[in-house]
């Protein structure tokens, strides 16, 4: 089980490359078309980033969600796979915060409205809860 539960840890790293591949594929061409110079992409809150359009800083604004609370994802199910006691309930879980985040991703970077892509958002963030717990316990234990 504790490969099963590392299976979903390397699903999202490499979902967020690709993320990344996708900001660079629309940043890079945006950039070019604005005749902007790369170093007024020093800071990506600067004026010059927030003239690029929406749709290219969506994916990048995505981008950089992948780096914040999966952090804390990937510290759980770790911690879980380590103590050697994962369970399918882990798994499933583990897997739930996936597609979630997928979804997210996919969501913001294409629609983007937010009240829908703060809802899946609750949902990823939900599910932290119990493999937090679950953490918690089989490492206490």
């Amino acid at each position: 089980m504790t490969q099963a539960m590392l299976l979903p840890v390397a699903a999202l790293v490499a979902w967020t490359l690709i993320m990344a591949v996708w900001m660079l594929a629309t940043r890079i061409p945006a950039m070019r078309a604005a005749r902007m110079h790369p170093q007024k992409a020093v800071h990506t809150r600067s004026e010059a980033m927030n003239a690029l359009p929406s749709e290219v800083r969506q994916v990048a604004d995505n981008y950089n969600h992948l780096m914040e609370q999966p952090t804390i994802f990937y510290a759980v199910a770790l911690a879980i796979a380590i103590s050697g006691e994962a369970a399918m309930i882990d798994v499933w879980l583990a897997w739930g915060y996936v597609a979630l985040r997928i979804v997210h991703s996919i969501w913001q970077a294409t629609k983007n409205v937010v009240m829908i892509r703060f809802y899946i958002f609750l949902a990823a963030s939900a599910l932290l809860f119990p493999l937090a717990g679950r953490a918690l316990y089989l490492l206490l234990a």
